[in-house]
């Protein structure tokens, strides 16, 4: 009784408005309002308002349309003329920059469809209910994602000084990529670190030609010269290059060789028929409930193995007592630190993202895809297990030096 219902006009309305609709009239209005006290706080004064102490003037106005999350927002918005030290020049506004055509929050959006998966097309339809409408160009797609690039260039030479990695997981990941009309696998060196607190951080991301010594030297010494620490315990495949690596540039850190990895070379020295007994005893090994119950096991191991397979008990002589290093650290953490399987669930997460393609078109686009599903979180770390006794492993190793 005697309240006020009216609404807010919209254009192409009939007198009947959905919520949808005030609320794209709403942010119009509400961009409009801040872009014109933007102005009027660089000029010092407000439309029509007469002040000797004034920045400049007022010149018309312009549209522009910008691409939100209500739809296509047509604009007006003011010009000016501001005083500077070399004289006058036309005023910028900071809310909306010269060719700004979307608004912020619809970047994250394409990128996050990006990395699920989307290409042009289907970034198109997966946001239409979010565009409204609004265009959304290849070249845009395409200017959007290019921001993970600049994103991943830093991110490579950021500072490392600050960064305190208990252990690291060292490990190859093979991407495919298309090359002179064919699928290739290209090597990209990643190194996982746990830090103090028992998070799991993405370090490093090398793409190379191969998979060697060279290469993985060239990788930590890169980590060394922007100043990362040597981590107390490294764990790795059993690669032989990166092993003679990590023994030149960290030589203190301790080693741990996967016991996945190893377990995988056993079974190529083996016949079939024993794979399910050769697993078994090597579990008793790497599964043991002690340091002296696995080299027990061990023995049993080569005693039972030696004249059936001797490729087999060779192949894990090769391991050496770096199969069995995770013995010395907490009991908690070895279920983490036998396997190298923090950066294999890099690659799994990975080949699934990319499992509709097939490849992806350049190296440069991999490396920029895996790098931006661990930045934005579409792959998640979870932390040691076990973490809360880092701070007794950490202060124990710095006695023991």
């Amino acid at each position: 009784m005697g309240e006020h219902t009216s609404k807010p006009p919209v254009a192409g309305d009939k007198g009947r408005s959905t919520l949808g609709e005030l609320i794209h009239v709403a942010v119009r209005r509400a961009i409009e309002a801040a872009v014109e006290a933007e102005l009027a706080a660089t000029l010092g004064a407000g439309r029509y308002e007469r002040r000797d102490s004034r920045q400049g003037y007022r010149n018309g106005t312009k549209t522009r349309t910008l691409s939100g999350p209500t739809g296509a927002l047509a604009l007006t918005l003011p010009r000016a003329t501001v005083e500077t030290a070399g004289g006058r020049t036309e005023w910028t506004s900071t809310l909306v920059p010269r060719y700004q055509r979307r608004l912020a929050e619809v970047n994250p959006a394409v990128l996050a469809t990006y990395l699920a998966g989307g290409n042009t097309r289907r970034i198109r339809g997966a946001l239409a209910p979010l565009l409204h409408g609004a265009p959304l160009s290849r070249s845009a797609v395409s200017r959007i994602v290019a921001t993970l690039k600049s994103s991943l260039a830093a991110w490579q030479t950021r500072p490392l000084g600050d960064l305190e990695v208990v252990y690291a997981y060292l490990d190859a990941l093979a991407l495919r990529v298309r090359s002179g009309g064919k699928v290739v696998r290209v090597p990209v060196l990643a190194v996982v670190g746990v830090l103090a607190d028992g998070q799991k951080v993405l370090v490093e991301l090398d793409l190379c030609g191969g998979e060697s010594y060279e290469a993985w030297k060239g990788c930590l010494d890169g980590l060394v010269a922007r100043g990362l620490k040597a981590p107390l315990l490294c764990i790795i495949d059993g690669h032989a290059g990166l092993r003679r690596a990590i023994a030149e540039v960290w030589a203190r850190a301790a080693v741990q060789r996967c016991g996945v990895h190893k377990l995988r070379n056993l079974e190529r020295k083996a016949p079939k028929h024993v794979l399910d007994e050769l697993r078994a005893d090597f579990h008793r090994i790497v599964y043991a409930a002690s340091a002296e119950a696995a080299r027990a096991a061990w023995t049993a191991f080569e005693r039972a193995w030696g004249k059936r397979c001797p490729g087999v008990v060779k192949s894990l002589q090769e391991g050496g007592a770096e199969l069995l290093t995770f013995f010395s650290f907490p009991k908690a953490q070895w279920k983490t630190l036998r396997p190298t399987n923090s950066i294999e669930r890099l690659n799994e997460e990975f080949r699934r993202r990319v499992k509709t393609q097939g490849a992806l078109p350049t190296e440069d686009s991999a490396l920029i895809l895996l790098f931006g599903l661990v930045a934005t979180g579409q792959i998640r770390l979870r932390k040691l297990d076990g973490y809360p006794q880092l701070g007794a492993v950490i202060r124990q190793r710095m006695r023991a030096a």
